[in-house]
């Protein structure tokens, strides 16, 4: 069975930093594309990061480009996102994705909260 587990989210003021983690079990890891998206409330989910599964080019969106980076340690079966400089607008649920081929997991999510 397949698991994607995220963790470190939580509450922090705006221009601080905060590393979540996704720990994979259950699938090849390594031959796996991992991205993260968000959630905010009442929008749309949105991709915020992908790193390949040869951990080559990562691309990011625009809107953390220069504040996050997404990277993945294969040893481990875990993806990270570090986010620097977070705004308010950063708030949100951050999910993991794993995607091979057709092949595609979600994990439940960790509450990220930029607030003052």
């Amino acid at each position: 069975q397949v698991q994607l587990v995220e963790s470190g989210g939580g509450l922090v003021q705006p221009g601080g930093s905060l590393r979540i983690s996704c720990a994979a079990s259950g699938l090849s890891f390594s031959r796996y594309t991992m991205r993260w998206y968000r959630q905010a409330p009442g929008k749309e989910r949105e991709l915020v990061a992908s790193i390949p599964s040869d951990g080559g080019a990562t691309n990011y969106a625009d809107s953390v480009k220069g504040r996050f980076t997404i990277s993945r340690d294969d040893a481990k079966n875990t993806v990270y996102l570090q986010m620097n400089d977070l705004k308010l607008e950063d708030t949100a649920v951050y999910y993991c994705y794993a995607l091979r081929a057709w092949l595609e997991y979600w994990g439940q999510g960790t509450q990220v909260t930029v607030s003052a």
